[in-house]
């Protein structure tokens, strides 16, 4: 019986891998590489890949050669090559960057109706290099395509500043000192202008309100590389009084989206842009407690006899009353994110600069500084334990995944990092017997539990707790109840829910906004639970669907109590 050779058998038999099959194959070897979570070893790759070994030592040898593939000589694994560096740099060489963002200018000016500006850093200034201009516009813009403005007076010129390192963002303003203010509000002040590219990257998009000109406002965001510098920045520009402050934080989220289009990172931010749908009824015993419209609410805490909560990215301190709907804002100076009652009275906040005490006019001194001054991180979510120890997480201001951690600030000002690799380190709460402490890792989508060695604050046994799939939100703030419960906000998820110690789901409460941010129990019995939530990347469309995104809820949890949160013993 005449019979076929096996394939493997044709090819050993030949002094090299010949063909379109072997192709198909050493493309599947390098996806096999590339896509594996750890180093793989010849002989996994060669059994994943179902390849006989002899076959598979020819493909990965003939890989290495064109260094496409690298072999480590102390563990034998294989990782990508350098050769991938050098194609992924001519792709980015030979980007045009105009041709590509043609659709997104046209689709910004429809959009909005306002002109849409594509621009790029050139020397130590911003050169406009094109432009779509809306079709009823009565206000003629002076700049034009090839026109150049100053890189801290124009919105494309900060969203670019936003995503450059520190070090060379400062260079670059430092050659161009003094700083012209071609505006009224332009910001030439150099601490000042920091803390507003601290901002834009934390939102994720820039604004110019009358810096480049009286009378002219505009919000852009960065078109970023795979290694996420900007190549330029896209941006809506207009009169004033048609691009108010509002309307610019609601076009963020377009300015954002075009510009992921543009350089096809659109999958590459933990700064989520799309929300689930809306439930089909809100349940029963949610109330507005604070009408707000805060972009970032986060942070509540009930401390004596009022609703404290910050709002991130105006950056403000609220004071609220929810029997009478009161709320004081005390504008800071800086991003603030958590805040923690203290021994003895008063308050501290987790600030950019570190944990700071609260005084009557605002932020007061830095108590400890867990992050190292000039870091592209702020600290987020936190909460004490009852020995005193503040627990605080860190994340990238533009939310890169892998640069958070977890940080325990101790009484006396030191701070320890007690979890590395962290995408989005986020709420935190602890057991009433304090002997479990839960994180949310947004990024991640998952709640962690560790248990903690209470006398030392050691912690250890990391697991899962509870995961969300796509549709279900994002886990945000977090509290425990008395009874041992986990209570979360979902992001983009228009809901709280609530889960049992053991993981298992016990309930869920659907809200008027999709993006609730975090939790805490409250009132004189510490029996209702408040809600902060967020309209900071949201459509003018998901606006005018949520219009009470950025208020603060309560709700009745039927009984439920909650306790309070310890004090900081610093």
């Amino acid at each position: 019986m005449n019979r076929r050779k096996p394939i493997e058998d044709e090819e050993a038999a030949t002094p090299g891998v010949q063909g379109t099959q072997a192709l198909t194959r050493g493309i599947a070897l390098l996806n096999l590489v590339a896509d594996s979570p750890a180093a793989l070893r010849f002989a996994e790759i060669a059994d994943r890949a179902g390849l006989a070994r002899p076959t598979a030592h020819r493909i990965l040898a003939a890989l290495v050669e064109a260094r496409m593939l690298r072999q480590d000589p102390l563990t034998q694994t294989y990782a990508l090559g350098s050769r991938f560096l050098e194609m992924a740099h001519r792709v980015w060489e030979g980007f045009d960057l105009r041709a590509t963002a043609a659709p997104e200018l046209e689709r910004l000016a429809r959009l909005a109706g306002e002109t849409a500006r594509l621009a790029v850093l050139d020397g130590d200034g911003v050169l406009y290099v094109d432009q779509r201009e809306a079709e009823q516009e009565a206000v003629r813009l002076v700049n034009r395509v090839g026109a150049r403005a100053l890189p801290h007076a124009s919105a494309c010129g900060k969203a670019m500043l936003a995503q450059l390192p520190a070090a060379e963002r400062r260079a670059l303003l430092d050659r161009i000192a003094p700083l012209a203010a071609p505006g009224p509000r332009t910001i030439p002040e150099a601490t000042a202008l920091e803390r507003e590219m601290t901002l834009s990257a934390a939102r994720g998009y820039a604004l110019s309100l009358e810096e480049a000109a009286a009378g002219v406002n505009g919000v852009a965001a960065a078109v970023l590389d795979r290694r996420a510098r900007p190549l330029g920045a896209i941006c809506l520009v207009g009169p004033a009084f048609r691009l108010d402050e509002a309307r610019l934080h609601a076009l963020g989220r377009e300015v954002m989206e075009a510009a992921r289009r543009i350089s096809g990172n659109a999958a590459q931010s933990a700064m989520t842009l799309t929300v689930a749908p809306r439930p089909a009824a809100v349940s029963p015993g949610v109330t507005v407690a604070v009408r707000a419209a805060a972009l970032l609410g986060e942070g509540p805490l009930w401390h004596q006899g009022r609703l404290h909560w910050v709002d991130i990215l105006a950056p403000a301190l609220h004071r609220s009353d929810p029997a009478t709907g009161e709320d004081a804002v005390t504008p800071v100076e800086e991003l603030v994110a958590a805040l923690a009652p203290r021994r003895g009275g008063g308050m501290v906040a987790a600030a950019r600069s570190g944990l700071r005490a609260l005084g009557p006019g605002g932020l007061g001194a830095v108590l400890a500084a867990p992050i190292s001054e000039g870091a592209a991180l702020r600290l987020n979510d936190g909460k004490c334990d009852r020995a005193g120890r503040f627990w605080v997480g860190s994340l990238a201001l533009d939310s890169t995944p892998g640069a958070g951690a977890l940080h325990r600030i101790d009484a006396d000002g030191s701070a320890r990092v007690m979890q590395a690799g962290l995408h989005v380190a986020n709420g935190i709460g602890f057991s009433p017997d304090d002997l479990v402490l839960y994180l949310a890792d947004s990024a991640a989508r998952r709640i962690d539990a560790f248990d903690v060695d209470v006398a030392t604050g050691e912690i250890g046994n990391r697991r899962p707790f509870a995961s969300f799939a796509e549709g279900e939100g994002v886990p945000d703030g977090l509290t425990v109840d008395a009874e041992g419960f986990v209570w979360v906000a979902l992001w983009d998820g228009w809901r709280v829910a609530r889960f049992a110690p053991d993981g298992r789901p016990d309930r869920v409460i659907h809200l008027p906004v999709p993006r609730p941010t975090s939790v805490t129990f409250g009132g004189d019995a510490f029996d209702t639970l408040f809600v902060t939530s967020a309209r900071v990347r949201l459509s003018a469309a998901e606006l005018a669907a949520a219009p009470l995104s950025g208020s603060v809820f309560a709700i009745d949890p039927g009984g439920i109590r909650g306790l309070p949160e310890p004090d900081f013993q610093g």
